[in-house]
């Protein structure tokens, strides 16, 4: 394509009349369809557009390439504004073309007009071509762990009460708190020591008291935000709260979908769990992973992951005793300067 080689590349915002094209280059590039991912995903752009980032570039044939991005604000304890990279694809007769490069300054400009100071996503290490993208964008491996577990060989189930210190410890102040493990199957939620039940809209003045008792600050508007998404988003949503005393002391957010960062297969992730540091050490958070681990096994999803800051030894050290090993897939990050 001599004359794209010449052309004077510009972004522009993705709508919805591109999804077909996106549709088919992603079907392209991953070798089957995602249609409902993609469709979700510009729906999500349409309700809050200041939480999305979505650019396309055409040429003479159409759409030559998109991607795609959400505002992360708070996830895993974390202060700064950050991008989440979800979605970057070129339709294969546009490669090698400046494509990509003209995508990914449009998302990083606007990152720049709205405070956001770093961009994050993830790749397989199998996936050449992506790694080969990231690598000349000038992404770095970011310092932090992707882990994942098999929801049925989750060894937490099997592990006795003492035999995990999951005491918050030092000044992290993050709002993970994952409790020690249970006695028994996941089947078997111990409903002696939490009442479980699917996450509502009005559990949110709960998990603000009790993300304001773990980090210290009070985080009302993203929690506020993600609890949105966990009830309003198209993806299966698998959010759950805990109940003791008459009274929430714990909630766990995730969500069950088949496209980000190019999964193909349903993987549940967690996204955010707290208890309240009242009721640490009582078996909420682990009665909060038991009903995750049944409601999964329910729907068929074999799999559950999360991100864990390298320097949390004592969270890395509970994830693997309970049955998470490194996924198959590396975190990326990118500076704004």
């Amino acid at each position: 394509m001599p004359a794209m080689a010449t052309q004077q590349l510009s972004a522009r915002a993705l709508t919805p009349a591109d999804l077909a094209e996106v549709v088919a280059i992603d079907a392209y590039s991953e070798g089957r369809p995602r249609r409902q991912y993609v469709e979700r995903r510009l729906a999500a752009a349409l309700r809050d557009p200041k939480q999305h980032a979505q650019f396309a570039v055409g040429d003479d044939k159409g759409l030559a390439g998109y991607i795609l991005a959400r505002v992360l604000e708070g996830e895993f304890g974390r202060d700064l504004r950050s991008l989440r990279l979800e979605m970057v694809g070129v339709r294969h007769d546009a490669r090698g073309h400046g494509v990509g490069k003209a995508l990914f300054d449009a998302l990083t400009s606007w990152a720049r007009r709205h405070d956001v100071r770093e961009l994050r996503t993830a790749a397989s290490w199998r996936d050449a071509t992506m790694l080969h993208w990231l690598d000349g964008m000038g992404f770095e491996l970011a310092t932090a762990a992707i882990v994942d577990c098999s929801v049925d060989g989750a060894s937490i189930l099997a592990q006795r009460d003492d035999a995990i210190d999951d005491s918050p410890g030092g000044d992290s102040g993050r709002e993970i708190d994952f409790s020690a493990a249970p006695e028994n199957d996941y089947e078997r939620v111990e409903r002696d020591r939490a009442d479980v039940c699917s996450m509502r809209a009005a559990d949110l003045a709960d998990i603000v008291r009790i993300d304001r008792g773990i980090t210290g600050r009070d985080r009302g508007a993203y929690m506020q935000a993600k609890l949105g998404e966990a009830l309003d988003d198209g993806g299966l949503r698998v959010s759950l709260v805990a109940r003791r005393d008459g009274v929430n002391v714990g909630y766990l957010m995730a969500n069950v979908d088949r496209g980000d960062f190019g999964r193909t297969e349903p993987v549940a992730v967690i996204d955010t769990l707290g208890v309240d540091p009242a009721y640490a050490r009582h078996g909420v958070g682990r009665a909060l992973l038991s009903q995750l681990y049944a409601n999964l096994g329910a729907l068929h999803v074999e799999r559950v992951e999360t991100i864990v800051p390298m320097g949390d030894l004592q969270l890395l050290g509970f994830l693997f005793a309970a049955g998470f090993a490194p996924a198959q897939r590396l975190p990326f990050m990118y500076r704004l300067q």
